[in-house]
């Protein structure tokens, strides 16, 4: 038997590679690096979750701080 996961196509965040380990749990790496001015303020381009919900919440947090040291 084939396993869901494998047949069903992976969510996706637009900027962000999103992986989906065996194990169910999700992880997002940004395509771009952050510059170096959002990566001292705290932007990870790397974050991890339990569902696809809080990944898009980590994610979006990380683009906020980018953000916020862009304006």
């Amino acid at each position: 038997m084939e396993d869901a996961r494998t047949t069903l196509p992976a969510p996706a965040i637009p900027g962000w590679r999103l992986i989906i380990s065996d194990a169910g749990r999700f992880w997002a790496l940004r395509q771009a690096p952050f510059p170096v001015e959002a990566m001292r303020a705290g932007a990870d381009p790397a974050v991890d979750a339990d569902t696809f919900a809080e990944i898009q919440a980590e994610v979006e947090q990380q683009e906020d701080i980018a953000r916020q040291v862009a304006s």
